[in-house]
């Protein structure tokens, strides 16, 4: 039996140390804010590693100058191929900064610059972090988190006079008074279905209020 285990043991430890399953090839998927040449730049080190040796943790570590990424997954396929799964972060909104915006996810992460709002369809937060604190910003960007893309992709403008007082406006004019981020995932479903709702020329609707989301209003 202790012959056997050995003999188990060491096939192991030449599997985990073999250079047979070196990394030689690294695929990358999940890449919208990031290119693949920039992961596959920043996971080099990982060229010539055993396989077995390779763990999600250090692929994050490495890639963590990349501010884009959130998480990973990996996935050996021997003899050499290791399979990176990107999440990104996911931008919400743009913040005006001189005469640039920056593009930032729910928790106020940059993820890039344009000097083009129009160039991308979210909407901007009127004041952005450093003006309106950081606690008006974080209400404001839970919000927005929130909303599908075919709704945030209508918004122009987001503000907060409190962090129970968000309000949105639509690119058309309309104001979407959203209250504060509580069952913000039934207030988004709510106002996504009050939108889909055909506009009567004779009673346009100008406000729509789903601060209380089982009892909402438009006028």
């Amino acid at each position: 039996m202790g012959t056997v285990l050995g003999l188990v043991a060491a096939l192991l430890a030449a599997a985990i140390f073999s250079p047979i399953l070196a990394v030689g090839t690294i695929s990358v998927t999940g890449t919208k804010l990031v290119t693949t040449d920039q992961v596959q730049a920043a996971l080099e080190p990982l060229k010539g590693k055993p396989l077995p040796q390779v763990s999600d943790d250090e692929v994050g570590r490495l890639l963590e100058p990349l501010v884009q990424v959130k998480s990973v997954t990996t996935q050996a396929r021997p003899p050499s191929e290791l399979v990176v799964e990107v999440l990104e972060r996911i931008p919400v909104a743009l913040v005006k900064q001189g005469e640039r915006y920056r593009l930032v996810d729910v928790d106020g992460v940059v993820l890039a610059t344009t000097a083009d709002p129009s160039s991308v369809s979210l909407p901007v937060i009127d004041g952005g972090a450093g003006t309106i604190g950081k606690d008006l910003f974080q209400a404001t960007a839970e919000v927005l988190g929130a909303l599908p893309p075919d709704v945030l992709s209508k918004l122009s403008n987001a503000s907060a006079q409190s962090v129970d007082a968000v309000e949105l406006k639509l690119v058309d004019g309309q104001t979407i008074i959203w209250g504060n981020a509580g069952e913000k995932e039934l207030k988004a479903k709510v106002l996504e279905a009050l939108l889909k709702v055909p506009a009567d020329p004779k009673n346009p609707v100008r406000v729509y209020d789903v601060s209380a989301p089982r009892h909402p209003v438009t006028r």
